[in-house]
């Protein structure tokens, strides 16, 4: 019976700092649809998001670049383009994508974008998909910034990529 009453004391306390934490966050948007996302700073992304109850959630299979150069080697880095370029690509499919739900790049909520180094330089081009990453987020014409995670893997399926990007969108609850 005690360890009950502590658990729900610990859990309140939790609750409280929690809430404490989060009305504390700089309030970005929150759009009529009720999701709210928060920020610190001038980096494009969100720290945290609120989804409302109701809302349908979307998660979209990891997506690298389509071939970009088909005159190039199969599976080639050649084929695929740069960071720059293989981010972009994946965006534009990402974008298409959503649209078949009716959804758009403002509906995404969370975003993993897994990279790898380019074996020209021995290095993950974080600069070139930032690039390419702004022409999407935290635009004039689409200011809503997802969660984001990057990552530095050892490879990816395709040995011509340098990135592939997954991400989960919210279809808020109708009205």
């Amino acid at each position: 019976m005690n360890n009950v009453r502590l658990s729900k004391t610990l859990l309140s306390a939790g609750t409280l700092a929690l809430v404490a934490a989060t009305t504390a966050m700089p309030l970005v948007a929150k759009a009529e649809t009720g999701i709210v996302r928060h920020a610190e700073g001038d980096f494009p992304i969100s720290t945290s998001i609120e989804v409302p109850a109701g809302a349908s959630t979307i998660y979209l299979s990891g997506m690298g670049a389509p071939v970009q150069d088909k005159t190039a080697p199969p599976k080639s880095l050649e084929a695929y383009g740069d960071t720059q370029t293989q981010t972009l690509a994946s965006l534009q499919r990402i974008e298409a994508e959503l649209k078949k739900l009716n959804l758009t790049m403002g509906d995404v909520v969370q975003m993993h974008i897994y990279m790898v180094a380019d074996p020209r330089t021995k290095q993950l081009d974080f600069a070139g998909m930032m690039k390419a990453y702004t022409q999407y987020f935290g635009t004039a014409k689409q200011p809503n910034l997802p969660v984001r995670s990057a990552f530095a893997v050892a490879q990816l399926a395709n040995p011509g990529w340098l990135i592939e990007i997954e991400v989960t969108a919210v279809r808020a609850p109708k009205k």
